[in-house]
């Protein structure tokens, strides 16, 4: 049972990359690219929890914060380099 969650788990997680990697390469302006790039680090913090929950170990748990704390932080510079580029 454990396998089939993992396996299924795996393709979600796969599909959504895909999606974000599409939408970052087709994105016609610069927030939709810091948007999909965002979803995609989102997706890599759910994968690396996914398998430390699998594995049943928090050897990971500094990972998965640098993870978010690099998504946090390039969205938030991304997003006030672009407000400003509008004004």
């Amino acid at each position: 049972m454990i396998i089939f969650l993992a396996v299924v788990l795996t393709v979600l997680l796969s599909v959504t990359a895909l999606l974000a990697l599409i939408r970052l390469y087709r994105g016609p302006s610069l927030l939709d690219r810091v948007i999909a790039a965002d979803m995609l680090l989102a997706t890599m913090v759910g994968a690396v929890g996914a398998e430390a929950a699998v594995n049943r170990h928090a050897s990971t748990l500094p990972v998965l914060v640098v993870i978010s704390l690099l998504g946090f932080v390039g969205s938030v510079s991304l997003v006030r380099f672009a407000v400003r580029e509008q004004s």
